[in-house]
This record gives C-alpha cells, sequence and structure tokens, in this order.
C-alpha cells in the first residue's frame, strides 16, 4: 500500500512511504525486521498468517546485523502492475480483416461489420430507402430530423455519391458541433449554476461556445486538450484559449456563509484530477485519493503528483467570490467598433 516491496533487496531497504524499509546493521531500526516481531504502532507480518519461525527471524536478524548486503547485479522485475484496461494500450492500426463478400463493403468499418456478421452466420440487411437514411443520417450527426426539402433534395439526386455529400452538407452544419459538443460538455461536468447549496447562476457560457466551435472546425485532438488543460500557458496565449481552460473552472462552487475556503478549494484540485483521469485516461483514478488501486496501475502517490499540479493553479472559491474571472467583450466590444451609452453589452466570466 505504502510502495513497500520486499521482492529484491534494493526495494526492501529503500522501503515505502514510512522510511527505509532495512538500515544495515541495525536490526531495531529496520522496519522489516520490527514488521516481523509486532509492536504497538507496527502490525506483525505476515498479516494474518502464522509468524515466521524464531530461527528464520534470528537469520533475518543476523542478515541485518551484517550489513544486508544482496548482490549487486540483482534483477528488479517491473515496477508497475500491469494491465489490459484499454486505456493503457498503445494505439495502433488494425488490419481490415477477411470477409465473404468484398464487394458489399464500401469503407473501412464495413469490412468490421461484414467480419462480425459473418462470425455470427448472419446476412447484412437489404439498404434502407432514402427517406430512411437521410432520417437516420440526420438525426444522428445534427439530433435534428431533415426538413421536407431536404429529403426531396436527396430523393431527387440519383447521381454517384449522392449519400457522400449529403453526408458532407450534414457535417458543414452548425448544428454538428452542438449534437456532439453536449457529449464533450457533459464530461466536462458544463453547467450554468454553481451546483451547491444557492446554486448561484453561472455565466461561463463561451467556453460552451468554445466547444461547438472546435467541433465544428474539426480541432485536432492533440490541440483541443492541450488548449482546455493549459491554454493560459501557451505562450502569448489567445482569449480564446483563455476561454478553453473553462474546461476546469466547472467546478462545484460553495457560496454559503461559514464554510471554510480551503476545504473547497482542496475540493475543485480533487474535482480536476478525477476529471482528467476520467475523460482523458477512461480511469476513476478518485479511488487513489484515500488508497492504493489494487488492480489498476496508479499508485497513490501517482494521484497525488497530479494533485501537485493543479494544487499550484491560483483559485479561491469562497462565499464572496467565484474564483478568477475573465470579462470576454462583445464582438462590438473587440472589433473596436463605437458603442454609444447606454449600450447593450454582452459578457461571459470564466
Amino acid at each position: 500500500m505504502s510502495g513497500f516491496r520486499t521482492d529484491a533487496g534494493r526495494l526492501a531497504t529503500r522501503g515505502g512511504d514510512r522510511g527505509a524499509g532495512i538500515v544495515p546493521g541495525k536490526p531495531d531500526k529496520s522496519l522489516l525486521f520490527q514488521a516481523l516481531l509486532g509492536s504497538d504502532d507496527l502490525e506483525r507480518m505476515p498479516y494474518e498468517k502464522p509468524p515466521l519461525k524464531q530461527t528464520e527471524i534470528a537469520l533475518i536478524r543476523e542478515w541485518i546485523v551484517q550489513g544486508a548486503k544482496y548482490p549487486a547485479d540483482e534483477k528488479v522485475m517491473g515496477g508497475r502492475r500491469s494491465s489490459d484496461h484499454w486505456a493503457f494500450q498503445p494505439l495502433v492500426r488494425s488490419k481490415l480483416p477477411r470477409t465473404s463478400n468484398p464487394a458489399w463493403v464500401r469503407n473501412a468499418i464495413d469490412t468490421f461489420v461484414l467480419a462480425r456478421l459473418d462470425q455470427e452466420n448472419l446476412k447484412p440487411s437489404p439498404e434502407a430507402d432514402r427517406v430512411t437514411l437521410i432520417r437516420r443520417l440526420s438525426l444522428d450527426l445534427l439530433g435534428l430530423p431533415p426538413s421536407p426539402d431536404q429529403v426531396d433534395a436527396f430523393q431527387a439526386d440519383t447521381s454517384p455519391g449522392a449519400y457522400g455529400r449529403l453526408v458532407d452538407r450534414l457535417l458543414a452544419s452548425p448544428r454538428y458541433g452542438e449534437r456532439w459538443g453536449r457529449h464533450w460538455l457533459d464530461l466536462a461536468r458544463y453547467a450554468d449554476s454553481d451546483g451547491f447549496t444557492i446554486d448561484g447562476a453561472r455565466s461561463i457560457w463561451k467556453y460552451r461556445d468554445w466547444v461547438i466551435d472546435a467541433i465544428n472546425a474539426d480541432m485536432a485532438f492533440d490541440r483541443f486538450s492541450t488548449e482546455q488543460l493549459a491554454g493560459d500557458l501557451i505562450p502569448q496565449s489567445r482569449l480564446d484559449q483563455l476561454v478553453a481552460t473553462g474546461f476546469h473552472r466547472n467546478t462545484l462552487i460553495n457560496q454559503e456563509g461559514g464554510t471554510d475556503d480551503e476545504q473547497f478549494r482542496v475540493d475543485a484540485v480533487v474535482d480536476r484530477i478525477n476529471t482528467t483521469g476520467a475523460v482523458f485516461m477512461g480511469l476513476t483514478i478518485g479511488c487513489a485519493r484515500c488508497h492504493e488501486h489494487k488492480f489498476d496501475p496508479i499508485s497513490q502517490r501517482d494521484f497525488y503528483r497530479l494533485f501537485a499540479v493543479f494544487n499550484n493553479c491560483e483559485d479561491n472559491n469562497d462565499a464572496n467570490a467565484s474564483g478568477p474571472k475573465i470579462s470576454v467583450p462583445s464582438p462590438a466590444q473587440a472589433s473596436g467598433a463605437e458603442c454609444p451609452w447606454p449600450c447593450r453589452r454582452r459578457r461571459a466570466f470564466l
């Protein structure tokens, strides 16, 4: 649990979070030896097993007295638990499987679909009619049914590539980013209120618009990730990159009187760690806040290394302030256009 390993002399000597496991020449100062005896603050080992024989304990004591020497060339196996969880696997390009009817295949995805159908001794269903196709595609890409005019236009287009052109038109719609951006916003725990006690209104819609615009622009995922996690650390960062950091401004904010500011600041840091793990690693790492992950190669030490990163962010969510904010100008203000007073100012705060 504390990173202590006894399968190699070097690791046993180093010990874990509690300190050195072996102090050469000093068995009374060596935690490993003391654990074999048991004490008021150290449970006897092996845990819930019969104790070692006195001759075995004496042999280990003598080894420590003599300097606890181990082979200089000893091999240390691993160091991390392995896992077959998908989040730990390298990205590889899969080979296209062989299929029973290559003529049916129109793209690489069809190959995998048909291979699975072959495996189950099933045949593909007949192609749907055009009204059904455009309805399915529109609902999938835009979350909206097609208009009658769009259905008529697709039915009238009998030239080759009509379906591909329909896909392109739907992908070019601004509704596409709204449809698919909401899935990311759910992961980023987007909300228009603070979500705690009085649940005050939160003006962070500019970040919502950033996500929608990024998806509509087909922004590369590495840039999409970097700007949300550290847009403010990009040299000469732009306003939109600062807006992108709203990803981690979506924490709960407690504006109730009499609360402990530091407690809720720490809770916000932990929320950012958990969200980063879930979104970018596909892992629930919040358990490691309190204990070691038994079955995943995520240690408690790893959790608090991440904590150290986010703990260095300037933030303070208390009863009088909801943390750092950015005043975002309206398009007219950003362009320097004249704005007679009084004028309507549309602003968002992050």
